[in-house]
């Protein structure tokens, strides 16, 4: 019976010696990684000062523009068009200001639950 009691002893002081070198263990690589941390922000700008700032341009804030935008053509010169062949196209203002909206009794999308083209 007391060799039960010696083997759960020793099982013990073996398990907490491991515990203790698993704690050091995490304990120093916490403080490397704030080590490491420290020199790359010491390593970085410093934030700009209260002169660097950004300022309203005189006019003050500029405002959004709200425009009805429309594709350029595509060119139809009679040849196949390929994709490389394709440049940037851009658009343009589109000579009606008003958006086209769905056509009356339209549900939009499908499944919404409108009672579709009447």
């Amino acid at each position: 019976m007391t060799d039960t009691w010696m083997d759960l002893a020793a099982d013990s002081g073996a398990m907490s010696a491991g515990l203790v070198i698993a704690a050091v263990v995490v304990v120093a690589l916490l403080i490397g990684a704030f080590a490491l941390g420290s020199r790359v922000r010491r390593r970085e700008l410093p934030p700009p000062r209260v002169d660097e700032q950004p300022r309203l341009p005189p006019d003050g804030a500029v405002h959004e523009i709200r425009e009805h935008r429309e594709a350029e053509e595509m060119p139809h010169d009679g040849d196949r068009t390929l994709p490389h062949e394709l440049r940037h196209q851009g658009t343009r203002s589109a000579p009606e200001e008003h958006r086209r909206k769905w056509s009356e009794g339209g549900s939009g999308s499908f499944g919404s639950g409108g009672p579709g083209v009447r």
